[in-house]
């Protein structure tokens, strides 16, 4: 049996890293409805950091809609399914593990769902092999089939909304709307002269090493900050808590503490400054897009692996230079060198105006692939047009 294109979709999501995970499914959810006209239903089980990149969650809903997409509260593993209950894609985040009822369910349905486990972004080339591999259920008559994000055509993608870019190039250009924003995050006419800094990291990053480079820098430099980030390094810079709000200067360098923003308007943060300190994985996409250097500080794994993910990155950036990969290693500590940012700064900074005019190309290169939910889409359409298996 076959189906036509596939209208509706269920996406599963375990909250692992705050908000990245979450952070990608939310986007690519939005995306497929407002772009795909598909039917969206998003299980996460963390509403809480859902809530800070979507003020519009209600943390203690079972259920709600927002822009369309169905939001379901995942509490266990205990839910009761049936057939009607199986969307026609089915997406397991990082492989998030289904409940089985639901799993029984896909398979009672006629025809079966395109199931897709949603995989980690990485360079490495081994990706490329692995994309879109199946995986037959070893008692049910399913099919999963991983799928990767990436950065080549021989991968899933980026996430990219059609009109990202155009909004994006419209805001830059007007110094009067940066002005604007970043006034709304309270920072004054001399901090926004200075370099403006976001910064987005895990708590073990060389934070205090990197803020005292920036206090003895000959450039003025304004970090901005969302609160709960780096807590403990900023609240000793500034002498206080470190609330929304809160801000000191000291030498060259002006730390500011501003809200956890939402998903857009962390977009318009990114785009305003001048460079980004960004973490995990949304975050790192989104600042790909932003057409601004960037800083990845990588999720850390066993065996430190994720050297390894790191280095396959640095590999194939174009917009990058010899500074910016030093800045890169350093702030994940991935060097034998010391962590000497007072001399790497400098070095660094020289290179940011070069650097931001790579990014147009890499933008380039990375759009040809095209986008992670018109792929996924197109996968899906592929597999409803097979005959089912028997």
């Amino acid at each position: 049996m076959v189906f036509p294109s596939p209208t509706s979709l269920t996406l599963f999501c375990k909250v692992i890293d705050n908000f990245g995970d979450i952070g990608i499914c939310w986007r690519l959810a939005q995306q497929l409805e407002i772009e795909h006209h598909i039917t969206v239903t998003l299980w996460v089980d963390d509403l809480r950091s859902f809530h800070q990149i979507c003020p519009d969650v209600v943390i203690h809903a079972e259920t709600q809609q927002i822009n369309k997409v169905t939001i379901r509260h995942w509490c266990d593993q205990k839910g009761v399914f049936s057939s009607c209950d199986v969307s026609d894609i089915v997406i397991e985040f990082f492989g998030c593990e289904l409940p089985p009822s639901y799993l029984r369910a896909m398979a009672q349905r006629a025809p079966h769902p395109v199931w897709l486990n949603f995989e980690g972004l990485s360079a490495e080339k081994w990706v490329e092999g692995c994309h879109t591999l199946p995986s037959p259920h070893p008692s049910l008559p399913l099919t999963k089939y991983f799928f990767f994000p990436g950065f080549t055509s021989s991968t899933g993608g980026l996430l990219l909304e059609s009109e990202l870019s155009q909004h994006r190039q419209k805001f830059q250009q007007d110094p009067a709307k940066i002005a604007a924003f970043l006034a709304t995050l309270g920072l004054t006419r001399t901090e926004m002269d200075a370099t403006k800094v976001s910064l987005f990291c895990y708590s073990h990053a060389p934070i205090t090493e990197l803020l005292t480079a920036w206090e003895n820098s000959k450039t003025a430099v304004t970090c901005l900050a969302p609160e709960g980030i780096a807590s403990e390094a900023l609240q000793q810079f500034l002498a206080s808590p470190a609330k929304v709000g809160a801000s000191a200067s000291r030498g060259a360098l002006t730390v500011r503490v501003i809200p956890f923003l939402s998903q857009p308007e962390y977009d318009k943060l990114l785009w305003a400054c001048d460079l980004n300190f960004v973490r995990g994985e949304d975050s790192f996409v989104r600042a790909q897009w932003a057409g601004r250097p960037f800083i990845w500080h990588i999720y850390p794994q066993d065996n430190n692996l994720h050297h390894i993910k790191l280095n396959a990155f640095l590999q194939i950036l174009t917009a990058k230079a010899d500074s910016l990969v030093e800045f890169f290693l350093m702030w994940n500590m991935v060097t034998n060198k010391p962590l000497d940012f007072a001399t790497s700064w400098p070095i660094f900074h020289k290179d940011i105006i070069n650097i931001t005019g790579m990014t147009e190309d890499w933008q380039k290169q990375l759009a040809f692939n095209g986008d992670l939910a018109s792929n996924i889409v197109k996968f899906a359409q592929t597999i409803c047009q097979r005959p089912s298996q028997k």
